[in-house]
């Protein structure tokens, strides 16, 4: 393990360093600062970081045309301007982010719905937008596709859609976030033909056009085999569908999933390695199958938000805890926790945290970092060696936050949601502002 003052570079932000004060600074701007300026637990959010890596993603997968910005992992109408200026596309998989991203005027014709039980409002929205509806629906199900046509129907209109395919396959990653294998709720079935079944009723209905298929594997996935024999399970019903009823699909969506380093000893998946290796899979079976290759689209969510955010806590309680008679543990409270990041209560989830208002000086003893709410499950980081020399009144950062964080955030003890805060230049800029209790007591009638 490097020496606790360190930031390992591959789970911090991009433009984050220490100082020789020991401060801790995000594109120039001193954490402990913007905690003082907007309260604590505070999300801070590198805005270059973000935008490099879009451009990463587009630079890898052979342009940003081809890489839609997974909106579930977070965001705002400020983050759909970031993609939009970045080129990229953009995915919603709910009724209220497809208007969050429209009110941020992000172009219709470049986004794509996904849901696995999406209501005739959503699917109307979803037609109704811009000048031709959406860029795709993905349909999940069979009833999706008849209600679909007939709402394209009763508006005039011809939506493009793909079929999402689960391709029977056992991702590695933690069950609650798998997708590709066939007892979960999403799409339809390779192995029984249901989604052969589906292309065919897709490409007769009158008021849609089948213009590829989609797949996900999963979610923080790090083996790169799985994506590739995704494509490959695919690909076989891209071919029956020429064959057996004379159309080519000129799409293929692969999703995202692409793993992000949270802890040290985590390494990201190597993006540029699984575009070359899966483009050229790609290529490769389409013409064993004697096909035309699809363009092929990606969905990286995390892989863009999450290395961009920090969040920031101040430490509060400290108790030390007789575990055994050979063994004792600190607890350090920090005045957030599973309101602001459920995933270490949900999947187990593992993050970097670190003092970052000083130098911490004494050796690592056996911690853990807990919340503020009212659960003995409220533990933000489970085990960890931390300085003995942390104390109340330190503020406490936690990396990779910028994903599924505030997204997944709840207001579980009346707690308020936090404020997030953009870094650019040596400038902080208030992006959401922190929720008042009277923002909790407006919604009673």
């Amino acid at each position: 393990m490097t020496d606790f003052n360190d930031l390992p570079a591959h789970v911090w932000p991009r433009n984050a360093q220490r100082q020789e004060d020991g401060v801790v600074t995000v594109a120039g701007v001193p954490l402990p600062e913007i905690a003082e300026d907007y309260g604590t637990p505070v999300m801070v959010i590198d805005e270059d970081d973000f935008r490099t890596r879009c451009r990463d993603m587009a630079a890898a997968f052979g342009g940003p045309e081809r890489v839609h910005y997974a909106s579930k992992a977070f965001l705002t109408r400020q983050v759909a301007r970031w993609v939009d200026e970045e080129g990229l596309s953009l995915d919603v998989a709910s009724a209220n982010e497809l208007a969050i991203a429209l009110r941020a005027d992000f172009p219709a014709d470049r986004i794509t719905a996904h849901g696995n039980n999406k209501s005739v409002h959503f699917l109307r929205d979803c037609v109704r937008a811009g000048a031709d509806g959406l860029g795709h629906v993905v349909l999940d199900n069979a009833e999706e596709l008849v209600l679909l046509d007939a709402v394209a129907r009763g508006e005039h209109r011809v939506q493009r859609v793909m079929v999402r395919v689960k391709p029977s396959l056992e991702a590695r990653t933690n069950a609650k976030i798998a997708t590709a294998h066939e007892d979960q709720k999403f799409g339809f079935s390779l192995a029984t033909g249901e989604a052969f079944d589906a292309a065919r009723a897709a490409i007769t209905a009158e008021n849609l056009e089948l213009v590829g298929l989609h797949c996900h594997i999963g979610s923080q996935i790090f083996d790169a085999e799985g994506f590739a024999l995704a494509s490959e399970r695919v690909l076989e019903l891209y071919s029956r569908i020429h064959a057996e009823l004379g159309v080519s699909l000129p799409e293929l969506d692969l999703g995202g999933g692409y793993g992000i380093a949270y802890t040290e000893g985590q390494r990201p998946l190597d993006v540029d390695k699984v575009a070359h290796d899966l483009l050229t899979a790609v290529g490769k079976t389409a013409a064993d199958l004697g096909i035309d290759a699809p363009a092929v689209f990606v969905e990286p969510g995390r892989a863009i938000a999450g290395p961009a955010g920090v969040t920031v806590y101040e430490v509060g309680a400290i108790k030390t805890v007789d575990v055994s008679e050979n063994f004792t543990r600190r607890y350090l409270a920090v005045d957030g926790g599973m309101s602001d990041n459920i995933r270490p209560a949900l999947y187990d989830a593992e993050y970097d945290g670190r003092v970052v208002s000083r130098f911490t000086d004494e050796e690592p003893v056996a911690s853990r970092v807990v919340g503020s709410h009212c659960e003995s499950g409220d533990i933000l980081i489970d085990d960890a060696q931390i300085p003995a020399d942390v104390t109340t009144g330190d503020y406490f950062a936690m990396a990779a936050t910028g994903a599924y964080s505030y997204a997944m955030s709840s207001n579980y003890n009346a707690f308020s949601k936090p404020a997030v805060v953009t870094v650019r230049a040596g400038e902080a800029t208030l992006m959401l502002r922190r929720q008042t209790v009277d923002d909790l007591l407006a919604l009673e009638g």
